[in-house]
């Protein structure tokens, strides 16, 4: 069994880590916020992603986070013209990289957002995605990981979530992301693509650091 400790930073409250050595990798988390709001954190999150990547720590990022590593690349983020994305989202698998041990063909992940990845630059792989979001799974370069949904998420709080926000998400949707909550997600199978990343990851930087 893998163990995992972690410690929480608010970057919000300008919290970060003092050395980004000190961890074996890294998760930037969703939020209410855009990844292009004109907010001082929120550019300090990108100059300290952009930080890592030139460490090449590994990280991974989920929705908000996700879309603030597209913008530390130089992408875009942007309003989706499709509009809300709400409750279990069905995605291709486009890919299977080698540290990916176990596959699918139909991902199935819990969703909530209406920015998506527009624009993507630098070195990456998409490894899933769908017609409503095509960028929903990349891979940048060797050490960075990211998702659009939130496979840390439960059906009962998607629910929640989308009875909380049905005044702002059309009605037609916010139906349709209900009924789709009598599915069940791929948490655990997207978790094991985490940990299986993180292991070769480990492995191919102790290679280039044995041969530089």
């Amino acid at each position: 069994m893998t163990r995992i400790e972690f410690e929480s930073f608010n970057c919000q409250a300008q919290q970060y880590p003092e050395d980004i050595d000190a961890f074996d990798f890294y998760v930037t988390s969703g939020s209410k916020s855009s990844a292009y709001d004109d907010e001082d954190w929120i550019k300090q999150l990108i100059a300290f992603v952009q930080k890592l990547d030139r460490a090449k720590k590994k990280l991974i990022g989920i929705c908000f986070g996700h879309q603030i590593i597209a913008l530390a690349r130089g992408g875009k983020v942007s309003r989706s013209e499709k509009g809300w994305g709400v409750g279990m989202s069905h995605n291709q698998v486009l890919k299977q990289p080698s540290w990916m041990k176990q596959s699918t063909g139909d991902l199935k992940i819990l969703v909530s957002h209406q920015d998506q990845v527009s624009e993507i630059k630098g070195n990456y792989e998409i490894i899933a995605g769908s017609d409503f979001c095509p960028h929903f799974i990349l891979q940048w370069d060797q050490h960075f990981l990211s998702i659009q949904g939130h496979p840390e998420w439960q059906n009962s709080y998607s629910e929640d979530l989308i009875q909380f926000r049905s005044n702002i998400i059309p009605a037609n949707r916010v139906e349709k992301g209900l009924a789709s909550l009598s599915e069940t997600s791929d948490n655990e199978l997207f978790t094991r693509w985490v940990l299986d990343f993180r292991a070769e990851i480990d492995f191919l930087l102790g290679l280039a650091i044995y041969h530089s």
